[in-house]
């Protein structure tokens, strides 16, 4: 059974920096995709960034793009989201998960992902 957990929230000022990692443990095949998904008070999760583990394809929500970064680091099972030029419209729980993709496709969707983290909660303050 796959396990993602994720690590790296706190507070910030508007123009700040975070880097959220989510660990995945427990997976023995490559045709994984990790994503990351944010939760804000009184509003649906929304998609923030995936990345493929085989070849490393990435894509962004046109929320977040040119100020967050995906990457993965295989040795350690890891993918990271760096934020920088943090808004205050950035303030959520951050949720990483993993799921199943073939082909390297991208997945957007919740429904792609089968094995969520707890979350981690990003404060970003004005």
């Amino acid at each position: 059974q796959v396990q993602v957990k994720e690590s790296g929230g706190g507070s910030v000022q508007a123009g700040g920096s975070l880097r959220l990692s989510c660990v995945s443990s427990g997976r023995t095949y490559s045709w994984y995709a990790v994503g990351w998904f944010r939760q804000a008070p009184g509003k649906e999760r929304e998609f923030v960034a995936t990345i493929t583990w085989s070849h490393g394809k990435t894509d962004y929500a046109d929320s977040v793009k040119g100020r967050f970064t995906i990457s993965r680091d295989n040795t350690k099972e890891t993918v990271y989201l760096q934020m920088n030029s943090l808004k205050p419209e950035d303030t959520a729980v951050y949720y990483c998960a993993g799921g199943i993709t073939f082909n390297d496709a991208i997945k957007r969707k919740e429904n792609d992902y089968a094995f969520w983290g707890q979350g981690t909660q990003v404060t970003v303050s004005s």
